[in-house]
Formats: C-alpha cells, sequence, structure tokens
C-alpha cells in the first residue's frame, strides 16, 4: 500500500470513529425522541456504507483478505492469551 493510500484509509478510520462517537454521544434513553431526523440517520447509514466500500477497496488493493476489519481500541480482543509458567528444570518450585 503506497503512502496515499495508506493516509486515505487513516483519514477512513478516523471518520468511522468521529462518526460512530457522535452517534453513541447524541443516543437518547429508552422511550426517548431522537433528535436527528430519519433523512440524516439515512444519510449516516450512507456514509457508514461508503466508509467501508472504500476501506474494502484499499484493503484489496494491499493484499489484505476482503473479510479483513479495522479492530478499534475499545474493541474486545478475540484473542485467547494463554498464560505460560516458567518452567524451569532446576526450580523445584510447585
Amino acid at each position: 500500500m503506497d503512502q496515499e493510500q495508506s493516509k486515505e484509509l487513516q483519514v477512513l478510520v478516523t471518520m468511522r470513529k468521529v462518526l460512530s462517537s457522535v452517534i453513541k454521544d447524541i443516543t437518547p434513553g429508552p422511550g426517548m425522541k431522537h433528535p436527528l431526523s430519519q433523512h440524516t440517520m439515512e444519510d449516516i447509514r450512507q456514509c457508514f456504507a461508503l466508509i467501508t466500500a472504500r476501506e474494502k477497496e484499499l484493503n484489496e488493493l494491499a493484499g489484505m483478505p476482503s473479510q479483513h476489519r479495522p479492530q478499534f481500541a475499545d474493541d474486545p480482543n478475540k484473542a485467547n492469551v494463554v498464560q505460560f509458567h516458567n518452567m524451569n528444570k532446576n526450580n523445584n518450585d510447585k
């Protein structure tokens, strides 16, 4: 991936994060009226769709699998970490 594509991907990831944060911040509690119009909410959905499509194109150009998805800092880690204890032959502690 060249520098221009890498920068574009960074912009897209940042846009996705900011847009998601704005939506989380303005989402009202249960039973309350949403402050955004239906038209605005549809526009936001379209923005997410466009960001996703371009991220997919850039990932494919970079040779990444098409199923590759960015992982954000607040996403739960899907990896299972296994802790190994130091197993030294000279260590008699159990």
